[in-house]
């Protein structure tokens, strides 16, 4: 059974000493599987992004890459609080408040549109004039 070219780079990068280039790593799984220029070419993209989801590398910065169980988990770890925390705020007074009042006006104002349409289509619905005779 042919090995894939992660595994082509958890040889190479287990057998390095310090972190490896990404160019460097991507060369040794080229030469390894015998894929052709053209076909590495294609590849590359794919390969960036399944190493990326490996669970067994990590990136250490600067496009170099090593094995996640070497590294301290402080320096691999993303603190996700940081990310939620990003959450648009603002004051009552600011210029987004006042867009967001307008736009919700503008919505209410839009559904007593559609409220008072609905409510002429049911009058000529029940054939009758305003004074209720038929016609």
């Amino acid at each position: 059974m042919a090995k894939s070219l992660l595994d082509y780079a958890y040889d190479y990068v287990s057998v390095q000493s310090q972190e490896s280039k990404f160019a460097d790593i991507w060369a040794y799984c080229v030469q390894e599987s015998g894929i052709s220029k053209e076909e590495a070419d294609s590849r590359v993209s794919r390969f960036y992004t399944n190493l990326m989801l490996d669970g067994r590398f990590v990136t250490v910065g600067d496009n170099k890459w090593d094995l996640r169980t070497r590294q301290k988990f402080e320096k691999v770890h993303i603190d996700m609080s940081e990310v939620y925390s990003d959450v648009e705020t603002y004051d009552e007074d600011s210029e987004e408040a006042d867009e967001e009042e307008e736009y919700n006006s503008a919505f209410k104002d839009e559904e007593q549109y559609k409220d008072d349409d609905l409510g002429s289509e049911s009058d000529d619905e029940n054939n009758e004039d305003e004074e209720g005779n038929e016609f």
